[in-house]
């Protein structure tokens, strides 16, 4: 008699964990995100969370083009007047602040929507990449402080050439903390930051996620661009900043590096003439607007606003978002409604 063959259970798939939902809404420096970002929250029950390398600092707000009080029509912002000048903010900051803010807007059943032009910040937040996994050595940091101190940012600069031209190329010789991370990340490691970088980045969102850009035709963004820096002469950017420097502010300091703040800094310091610092802050403005697109013209899965294929109508573009969003699971759709 034979035995009776054993008849296997069907596997059972395992579903899928699902991931939380996050909304990216970014694009150039004066193309208009604010006001769509308020929108778009108000829409789908969403909290913004600020993607800004400058307004998270207090006593900054011309400069920083920083939301009011009025403008967030009473939708909940997050990362905004957080610092004080003189601390530091990173990308690593950056993610340990947001981590904070999201587990109170998901606890509250609400959509988080990052808005901001820092395209890093981004990237690190939808990819959870790790920038902080070594411990720092703080005498070989305090060794290249010392020598930028004595031989200057570029002396700095050409010893991470020769060690990671990569990240040589990415960073900017005045970014002198940058300079020295990636330089004392090689000494810990052996390994080139640039090299981890590349791996984090090829990792998959954490999010269920939409990473919308708005964009505009370059002339006209040049033109915002230009008029939103006289309005911030006009509300007072230069006082702004003499407080700033009373308050014992220095160029030293990142939040001074910002646009607008060290052209007035230098003003301040007649290094150079009130013509001069208004024809660099638009001209630098507009540079730092065309590195801004090439940055988000390099990410997967973007979905570009263009606001003339909308007709400049900031209802199509919300409609658009909000067909978008509903495809991606991220609302229903009876969230079109308002919610």
């Amino acid at each position: 008699m034979t035995q009776a063959t054993k008849k296997s259970k069907p596997a059972v798939a395992k579903a899928a964990p699902t991931l939380p939902p996050m909304i990216v809404l970014t694009g150039p420096t004066a193309v208009g995100k604010t006001k769509l970002s308020i929108e778009l929250a108000k829409h789908v029950g969403g909290e913004i969370i600020s993607a800004d390398s400058m307004q998270v600092y207090r006593h900054m707000d011309i400069g920083s083009a920083k939301i009011t009080e009025e403008q967030m029509q009473g939708v909940r912002h997050h990362l905004i007047d957080i610092l004080e000048p003189w601390e530091e903010f990173n990308v690593a900051v950056f993610k340990q602040k947001c981590k904070e803010c999201l587990s109170g807007i998901y606890g509250r059943g609400n959509i988080p929507i990052v808005t901001g032009g820092t395209g890093f910040y981004i990237q690190a937040l939808l990819k959870d990449i790790d920038f902080t996994e070594n411990e720092e050595d703080a005498s070989y940091r305090k060794e290249l402080e010392k020598l930028a101190k004595e031989r200057g940012a570029a002396y700095l600069h050409d010893m991470l050439a020769k060690v990671d031209e990569p990240s040589a190329r990415a960073i900017h010789a005045n970014n002198i903390k940058r300079v020295i991370r990636a330089l004392e990340y090689h000494k810990l490691t052996r390994e080139r930051i640039s090299d981890h970088n590349e791996k984090e980045k090829l990792k998959g969102s954490a999010y269920n996620s939409c990473y919308f850009v708005l964009n505009e035709k370059r002339e006209l963004l040049y033109e915002r661009i230009d008029a939103r820096v006289d309005e911030m002469f006009e509300a007072g950017l230069i006082q702004e900043v003499k407080s700033l420097k009373d308050r014992g502010c220095h160029k030293g300091m990142i939040s001074m590096q910002g646009l607008g703040y060290k052209e007035i800094l230098a003003y301040l310091e007649e290094e150079i003439t009130l013509d001069e610092a208004v024809y660099l802050i638009k001209r630098d403005t507009r540079h730092f607007a065309k590195r801004q697109l090439t940055w988000f013209r390099r990410e997967r899965d973007v979905i570009w606003l263009d606001k003339d294929r909308f007709a400049y109508d900031d209802g199509k573009i919300l409609e658009y978002m909000l067909q978008k969003l509903s495809g991606k699971g991220i609302i229903s759709p009876l969230s079109e409604s308002g919610g």
